[in-house]
C-alpha cells in the first residue's frame, strides 16, 4: 500500500511523537497533583451510566462561568481523571471548570455519546451561573463541536482543539471495528456539516498530522470562524496551554465573556 494513502497511518498521532507512549503516565500524575490542591467537586452524576460523571472545580471566589473540557482517545480510551489539571488555567481566571467522563465505543455509538455530553453540559450548567464554553480535544474536540452545532441554552462559545470534523474517513481505519460508523451516523455527528449556533474558535497545532490539520481547517471554513494553528505544538502537547490563565488558549475560550 503507498503509505500516503494509509488512512490508518494519517489518524496515528502517538508514532509520530518522539516519547508519547511516556505521556498517559505524566498526565496522570499531574491531574491527582492539581486535585489534591483543588477545590472540586468530584464524582458528581450526570446520568445512570457508570462513566455518567463529572468533576467540577471551583475558583476561590464566585464563579464567572462555566468552561466545560471534553477529553479525547477517539471516543474509546480515557476518562476525566487524566486531565484535571487542564482546569488550572480556566480556574486561575476565575472560571469553574466541569470534565466529564462519557461511555466510551463499542459500548455507546456516537451519536449516544453526543446525547450523554448534553446531558453533561446540562447538569455541570445547572450548578454554575453565567455564560458556558464548551472546548474538547480530539475527539472531544468533535464532541465540543457538536454542541456548537446544537444551540444548547447559555453556550456562549465552543473552542473544539484538533477535532474530527468529518467522521467518513474513520469509516476506513481499523477503529471502525469498535466505533460502528455508519453513512448516516457520518451524516448526523461530522460538525462540519451542519451549521453553527453559538461563537467559535477552532484550534490545531501547527505540527499536527496533516489529517487533524485539514480537519480543523474544515471546520473553520464551514463555519466561518477563527482557526489558529499553534506553533510548535503536536497533537499531545497542543491542550497544554489550558494550564496557563495568561495562554492563548485559554484566551480564546474565555475572553470577551
Amino acid at each position: 500500500m503507498d503509505r500516503t494513502q494509509d488512512i490508518d497511518r494519517a489518524y496515528q498521532n502517538g508514532a509520530f511523537i518522539p516519547g508519547s507512549d511516556a505521556m498517559p503516565a505524566a498526565w496522570d500524575a499531574r491531574a491527582a497533583a492539581f486535585r489534591d490542591g483543588a477545590r472540586a467537586e468530584l464524582g458528581l452524576a450526570y446520568g445512570a451510566g457508570a462513566r455518567n460523571r463529572f468533576d467540577l472545580f471551583h475558583p476561590d471566589a464566585t464563579a464567572r462561568g462555566l468552561l466545560v473540557f471534553l477529553h479525547g482517545g477517539y471516543w474509546l480510551a480515557f476518562g476525566r481523571e487524566t486531565w484535571s489539571h487542564l482546569a488550572a488555567g480556566a480556574v486561575a481566571r476565575g472560571w469553574a471548570v466541569a470534565m466529564p467522563s462519557y461511555t466510551l465505543a463499542p459500548q455507546a455509538t456516537i451519536p449516544q455519546i453526543t446525547t450523554e455530553i448534553v446531558q453533561a453540559v446540562g447538569a455541570a450548567s445547572d450548578r454554575i451561573a453565567g455564560p458556558v464554553v464548551v472546548t474538547g480535544h480530539s475527539a472531544g474536540g468533535h464532541l465540543a463541536a457538536r454542541i456548537g452545532n446544537l444551540g444548547l441554552d447559555r453556550v456562549a462559545r465552543v473552542v473544539p482543539i484538533s477535532p474530527v470534523a468529518e467522521l467518513s474517513p474513520l469509516m476506513q481505519t481499523d477503529m471502525q471495528a469498535k466505533l460502528h460508523l455508519t453513512p448516516e451516523i457520518c451524516a448526523a455527528e461530522s460538525p462540519a456539516r451542519h451549521p453553527l449556533r453559538c461563537a467559535a474558535h477552532v484550534w490545531v497545532g501547527a505540527q499536527e498530522r496533516p489529517a487533524f490539520l485539514w480537519q480543523a481547517r474544515l471546520l473553520s471554513e464551514e463555519w466561518s470562524c477563527p482557526w489558529t494553528p499553534e506553533p510548535g505544538r503536536h497533537h499531545f502537547d497542543v491542550i497544554d496551554g489550558l494550564t496557563d490563565p495568561n495562554a492563548p488558549l485559554t484566551r480564546a475560550c474565555l475572553d470577551g465573556l
